[in-house]
């Protein structure tokens, strides 16, 4: 200490520079204080304080304690201690330092907000949202709290509720990186692509190296389609923090999009050595796998889907054991349907076969139970909802080509495996006779499942607008049948009288109805929708208009499908690009109308 200089006066010095940031001389004053009086808890806790921001969290901790141990009334230093600890990882350690603040001092703002981050890393995010909103009760302009609570109610599938806080964080403070991020993930969330994106670059013009933002801007521009930025975003992520498994699966989901499935598996296998119960890098593995043909591996890693994001919350949970192949004798098997009606139409062509040498109860959607009895076979066919019969095995349709270890050469394919009543067919064939050349249903637009934003980016991206088929006005010989139901089928009010769309969809009230109308033409044309599946499994011909990053079940580099030897794909030879599909159908219709081709070889 300088000449004349109080150790009160050193204290305050050393206290002035650490508020103004001078951290260097405040350590010094502090020492200077404790060489004369060890035991000063202010300059112990303090220059703790500085430890912590220098990163040396072991010698922040020891030197806090040193400072409760002269004086345990302070809350703030038991506030302190527990951000601490929960840098060091010691959750449960924070916790309890941060509760013992809080009995000293019950309205301790900053103790409310510290606990909140700590439940908020101990994945309790319920609890966390009451700490942050406690923080905010007593400092309701606190921009951290406003940020973080944002951020805990994403996490609890709030998004809407969330926007507003970090809205207000941002006007407390626009250059706030953290926030921009935070906002950029709500607003992704919510379908808003292109505000999450402007949010996620302001974070990053604020912080060119954050890591966490790049992975974020990665993620939105996947779900856009724009997978070679979206690669690119996850590189520089990469190269900030090499370590990250998230932005390892957006990677390998980027370049599964972009047509590199062997780069992609390379990835989602980077991201499962970090985290290897990474439920979700293990179903966009198996999808990268069936995309590449790669079946075996492919159909056990799509087994973790139930342990992802967006099938968990469906998990049946029946007491019956997962049947995985083994003889089946005289016990009863329960088959289930689990996602889309595409799907059911898919994966139902191994039922018959069960069902020939074992009892098998199948239960679907309702809209589908009536076709589905034309399977042949045994199975009793049960709508989702009504009272299931006692069953010993259970096993979800998708699951089927797993337990029974379908390879790409062993794939059932023999159609049709569904048909239309004979009845219903007849009464159709009767109404469409009157319609002029060839007849072909249309189909132009998928379900939408809205809530979850990633998928209803790839609905949207699979679906066009009735209005993109213009180019096939005015096509010579042939009359169209529209197929399209859903909002989408409004579309068919102000169709082109040219396209000579007619229109019989308000007939249509399950997919039996709908199976009796394909049956009576002579070729589907659809997006990627149930209407495919419905086509394919009839053995009616069927032209998909398949979008560039396709689907894992219609792989790459072929124009015909190992599932529905009457498919084939007119794929858009880059991403958006329907303009050359709509272009290339039409020579092929054109071509099949006068008798000039075989429907099944529509050429590319």
């Amino acid at each position: 200490m300088g000449a004349g200089s109080s150790l009160a006066e050193v204290f305050q010095r050393g206290l002035a520079d650490h508020q103004a940031g001078r951290l260097q001389e405040a350590e010094t004053a502090y020492r200077q204080v404790l060489a004369v009086q060890p035991a000063h808890a202010g300059a112990l806790h303090l220059l703790g304080l500085i430890a912590h921001h220098a990163g040396r969290f072991d010698a922040a901790e020891t030197l806090i304690r040193k400072a409760i141990a002269e004086d345990g009334g302070q809350a703030s230093y038991r506030s302190n201690l527990g951000v601490v600890l929960g840098e060091l990882g010691r959750l449960a350690q924070a916790e309890e330092s941060l509760r013992a603040a809080l009995r000293l001092e019950a309205d301790y703002a900053d103790a409310h907000y510290n606990l909140g981050v700590v439940l908020d890393q101990a994945n309790r995010p319920a609890e966390a949202e009451a700490s942050y909103r406690q923080a905010l009760r007593l400092r309701p302009n606190h921009p951290g709290a406003l940020n973080n609570l944002g951020h805990v109610l994403e996490k609890l599938d709030r998004p809407g509720e969330a926007e507003p806080h970090l809205r207000a964080a941002l006007r407390l403070r626009p250059d706030y990186p953290d926030a921009h991020n935070n906002l950029g993930i709500i607003l992704a969330a919510l379908g808003r692509a292109s505000d999450a994106e402007a949010s996620f670059r302001e974070a990053l013009r604020l912080r060119p190296d954050f890591a966490d933002a790049w992975g974020n801007l990665s993620a939105m521009l996947e779900g856009a389609g724009r997978a070679s930025e979206a690669e690119a975003s996850c590189r520089e992520a990469l190269r900030l923090k090499p370590d990250s498994s998230g932005v390892l699966n957006n990677l390998g989901i980027a370049l599964a999009a972009l047509g590199r499935p062997a780069e992609a598996q390379e990835s989602y296998r980077a991201c499962l050595a970090l985290a290897p119960d990474f439920a979700n890098a293990h179903v966009n593995l198996s999808y990268a796998l069936l995309l590449d043909g790669q079946f075996t591996e492919g159909w056990r890693e799509h087994e973790w889907r139930w342990r992802g994001k967006h099938l968990s919350a469906g998990v049946r949970g029946f007491s019956a054991p997962l049947w995985a192949g083994e003889p089946i004798g005289d016990r009863v098997l329960l088959l289930h349907a689990e996602q889309g009606l595409g799907d059911t139409l898919q994966f139902c062509r191994y039922v018959p076969a069960l069902a020939a040498s074992a009892l098998v109860v199948l239960e679907a959607q309702a809209p589908l139970t009536r076709l589905l009895s034309s399977l042949p076979g045994d199975a009793r066919i049960i709508a989702r909802g009504e009272p299931l019969p006692a069953f010993d095995l259970q096993c979800p349709l998708m699951s089927l080509p797993w337990a029974l270890g379908t390879t790409l050469d062993t794939v059932p394919a023999t159609i049709p495996y569904l048909t239309a009543d004979p009845v219903s067919a007849s009464r159709w064939h009767q109404r469409l006779a009157s319609l002029p050349g060839l007849r072909v249903g249309l189909a132009w637009a998928g379900g939408q499942r809205l809530k979850w934003p990633e998928l209803a980016a790839v609905d949207a991206r699979r679906s066009i607008a009735l209005e993109t088929l213009t180019p096939l006005v005015g096509t010579p010989g042939v009359s169209f049948v529209s197929l399209q139901k859903g909002d989408p089928a409004s579309q068919a009010l102000s169709a082109p009288p040219e396209l000579k769309l007619h229109d019989f969809t308000d007939e249509l009230e399950d997919f039996a109805n709908t199976a009796a109308l394909v049956d009576g033409l002579d070729l589907v044309i659809s997006v990627d929708t149930s209407v495919v599946h419905l086509a394919g499994a009839m053995g009616k011909p069927v032209w998909l208009l398949n979008r560039y990053d396709t689907c894992w079940r219609w792989m790459l580099n072929r124009d015909d499908s190992p599932w529905y030897p009457t498919l084939r794909q007119f794929r858009q030879p880059s991403p958006g690009d329907w303009e050359s599909v709509i272009r290339r159908v039409r020579d092929s219709l054109l071509a099949l109308a006068a008798g000039d081709r075989d429907p099944m070889r529509p050429g590319t």
